[in-house]
């Protein structure tokens, strides 16, 4: 299983952990009635299955069309740890895990789960192309903001929230903060198997649109009065200055892990909020 893991990348996971964790906690707080906690957590078991799956699918296209041209990714593949199909068998797997947990979810929650079940499973198929025409940027932003959070929330109370959606864009921009830093240090890689993200297409300029990610996080959240989370900014200021600093390919985990990191404070900084 950790072979598994590692191949599926499950250190990405803490940013759907964490964005799962608001709207969760926000759906027991601002629920109303009794709201279904049970299924709230299964719907964690089931988003995280889906996050893994959309991560080999990548992996799998990217080594199928460019085996030799990616410096960053499919290393087991390489070193012959694992087969290549052995990729495809794996994002198999846990998009039928996460069928699985989705079919007990309608079971509980109704039929409109089915929709949320297919916009999910659009972007984790079509993730890898659309991320080759500068479009996986805009999946990130749908599947870790509005649709993970009204999921969560619909599943746990049968209804969907405004105010929900505006703390998912506040929370999804610093998503979209740590996933574009794993492209602006991947630049070059995404080159190599013509991959064409915004860091390729905006070249030079690719870091001006990460402080705008992250500035936005921050305005929303201002909107919302949510002032604890202000308390991460001096864990953006650092990642971004270390990014102009320091070498992307010799530090790309440590870089990576700061950005992480950012996530994951702001979220709990988020759930704080509305605690309070």
């Amino acid at each position: 299983m950790r072979l598994i893991l590692q191949c599926a990348r499950a250190y990405s996971l803490p940013v759907t952990v964490m964005s799962w964790l608001v709207a969760f906690v926000y759906g027991g707080v601002n629920g109303g009635g009794s709201p279904n906690i049970a299924a709230g957590l299964l719907a964690l078991a089931g988003i995280a299955c889906a996050h893994l799956a959309a991560n080999l699918f990548d992996d799998y296209f990217d080594y199928k069309y460019q085996p030799f041209a990616q410096e960053c990714k499919c290393a087991l593949i390489k070193d012959g740890t694992v087969s290549h199909g052995f990729y495809l068998k794996c994002a198999i797997g846990f998009s039928a895990a996460a069928c699985a947990v989705g079919a007990i979810l309608t079971a509980i929650a109704g039929g409109k789960v089915i929709l949320l079940m297919l916009a999910g499973a659009v972007i984790v198929l079509a993730y890898s192309p659309l991320s080759r025409i500068c479009l996986g940027e805009a999946a990130i932003l749908v599947a870790f903001g509005p649709l993970l959070f009204e999921g969560v929330y619909y599943v746990m109370t049968g209804g969907f929230s405004a105010e929900l959606l505006l703390i998912s864009l506040s929370v999804v921009m610093i998503s979209e903060g740590l996933i574009y830093t794993h492209m602006l240090l991947d630049t070059q890689g995404d080159k190599n198997v013509h991959k064409k993200t915004l860091c390729v297409i905006l070249k030079d300029k690719a870091p001006v649109l990460l402080y705008i990610f992250y500035a936005l996080g921050f305005v929303f959240a201002g909107v919302l009065g949510a002032w604890p989370v202000f308390l991460s900014l001096p864990l953006v200021i650092k990642l971004c200055r270390d990014l102009r600093v320091k070498d992307p390919h010799a530090d790309f985990y440590p870089l990576f892990f700061q950005a992480r990191n950012i996530i994951t404070y702001f979220a709990l900084l988020m759930v704080m909020g509305i605690l309070l």
